[in-house]
């Protein structure tokens, strides 16, 4: 059977039968990847810790029938750790990893691969609050699937900003005359939030108040799930 090489980021694991996991990852070169890892739930594993969910990896694998198997994993970014000890950074990092899963149904992206270890490893470093990260990974993400939000002139008819109400399903913000009914309108500041996220703005992001940060929040959220067109599982989980 063949073998190959890959990088990649764990996604999530399942256990299977005793000792194994199913380890799912998105890599940069062949996007989402399931093999299985025999016997890392075995304490005397050699490389168990080195899959768990949001490390990086260079992983061995060989092809099977319906899974491959990994017989290698070296770690290259051990940001797992850093984000499952904290529940706000745990909670974000779900929120990205299983973004990235669903945005990868569509085929490998070396892009997307990239900006998702690089969220990662801002998240783990914890110098900007977790919820910023995620939203700026969230925007990101969805600009390099093709969805990018405007948010300086009106996305219907053009008229120039700066506007505060914003139209999901148009993809922006609007003008009064394009407004449509049950969308919100927002405070300048937080349009603002939402542009810096999306130009990856961290100095004018950090100025943002707690108000903008909510409203900012719940756009990038409704902006990637109406455009991923499913509910992501990770948004709903119980708060600590």
């Amino acid at each position: 059977m063949p073998l190959y090489r890959e990088e990649g980021v764990v996604i999530r694991t399942q256990k299977l039968g005793e000792a194994d996991r199913i380890v799912t990852m998105l890599t940069r070169g062949r996007g989402l990847l399931r093999a299985v890892a025999k016997g890392v739930r075995r304490t005397s594993s050699k490389f168990g810790a080195r899959l768990e969910p949001f490390m990086v990896a260079d992983v061995q694998c060989y092809e099977g029938r319906t899974l491959d198997t990994i017989t290698q994993a070296e770690t290259l970014g051990a940001y797992g750790p850093q984000i499952s000890a904290d529940y706000d950074r745990y909670r974000a990092g779900n929120v990205m990893v299983e973004t990235a899963e669903r945005i990868a149904e569509g085929g490998p992206s070396r892009d997307q691969y990239t900006l998702l270890v690089g969220a990662l490893r801002t998240l783990a470093a914890a110098r900007i609050p977790s919820e910023l990260v995620r939203d700026g990974y969230l925007m990101r993400a969805m600009g390099q699937a093709g969805w990018t939000p405007g948010f300086d002139h009106c996305v219907r008819c053009g008229a120039p900003g700066p506007h505060t109400v914003v139209a999901v399903q148009m993809g922006g913000v609007v003008c009064e005359n394009c407004r449509v009914p049950g969308s919100p309108r927002l405070d300048p500041g937080s349009i603002e939030l939402l542009a810096a996220l999306l130009s990856g703005d961290w100095d004018r992001a950090l100025e943002s108040t707690e108000r903008e940060r909510g409203q900012a929040a719940g756009i990038a959220a409704a902006h990637t799930q109406w455009h991923l067109e499913r509910g992501l599982r990770s948004f709903s989980a119980p708060r600590a």
